[in-house]
């Protein structure tokens, strides 16, 4: 049996996995580098403590050190999943609402689409709907609704930071069908700059989304509304509506439906 590493070693270790990775798993600092869920964690928490790290569920992400790059950094999905848990619950239900038994549905990826999928599985009125998706977190979140549902995972390249499934061949399934509706997340929806988000190959594949199907709907939390990033994934009169949370501020959604958006809002 290997002898683990001393504390310091290991630690130093850690935390370039987590700046490379963007997210690590207790788990995996387990099965790495053979020590117990215990010094796992402990040695996760003396890297919060030294500001190189901060804990989510089931881990830790980077932080930005103080006075270092204002590089826009791209949030891991279980670091967005502990963010603003009601909102996006309100928003899942809301979305999943617009579904109806019959239809064909493309769902993005993260943790608002997430909360889309939890709130489809729970329609036990819904029956023959066909789910594409190009998150693996996602198309597992819908499997307890099969055979009331069919569910479609593209392929493609897997990004660990969200769990999905990018280009090379991720656009192969969603160029061969024409879905209902899509539900597209981002990171950002402004009146003039359009639906953006951080990383550019996701952009890619969201633009294919809202290419493949009739009706495209962006859900967002009201922190995307206002904002703009990177990598373009279509303009506002490409969605027909934006499904956002009750927090949502009432000039930054009277700009969007001056733009053209329909949005939908809980009460």
């Amino acid at each position: 049996m290997e002898t683990p590493l001393p504390a310091p070693l290991r630690r130093e270790q850690i935390r370039r996995l987590i700046d490379e990775r963007g997210f690590v798993r207790v788990g995996d600092l387990r099965d790495t580098f053979g020590v117990s869920g215990v010094t796992a964690r402990a040695d996760l928490d003396a890297l919060v403590a030294e500001g190189a790290a901060r804990r989510v569920h089931g881990g830790a992400v980077p932080v930005r050190a103080p006075g270092g790059p204002a590089r826009e950094r791209e949030p891991s999905f279980e670091e967005s999943l502990a963010a603003s848990v009601v909102p996006k619950q309100q928003i899942g239900e809301l979305a999943a609402s617009l579904v109806a038994s019959g239809q064909s549905v493309i769902l993005d990826v993260g943790s608002t689409a997430l909360a889309v999928a939890r709130a489809l599985v729970a329609r036990t009125d819904l029956v023959d709907v066909v789910v594409i998706t190009n998150g693996l977190n996602i198309a597992l979140e819908l499997e307890p609704a099969i055979p009331r549902f069919t569910v479609i995972v593209t392929g493609g390249s897997l990004r660990p930071l969200q769990h999905s499934l990018v280009e090379p061949l991720a656009g192969t399934v969603l160029s061969q069908v024409h879905a209902d509706i899509a539900f597209i997340g981002c990171n950002g929806v402004h009146p003039l700059r359009g639906v953006t988000n951080i990383n550019l190959p996701e952009a890619g594949v969201k633009s294919l989304m809202l290419a493949a199907a009739e009706r495209a709907v962006v859900i967002a939390d009201s922190s995307k509304l206002g904002r703009s990033h990177l990598g373009q994934v279509g303009p506002l009169a490409a969605f027909d509506t934006l499904v956002t949370d009750a927090a949502a501020a009432g000039n930054a959604l009277d700009r969007l439906k001056e733009a053209g958006l329909s949005v939908l809002v809980p009460e």
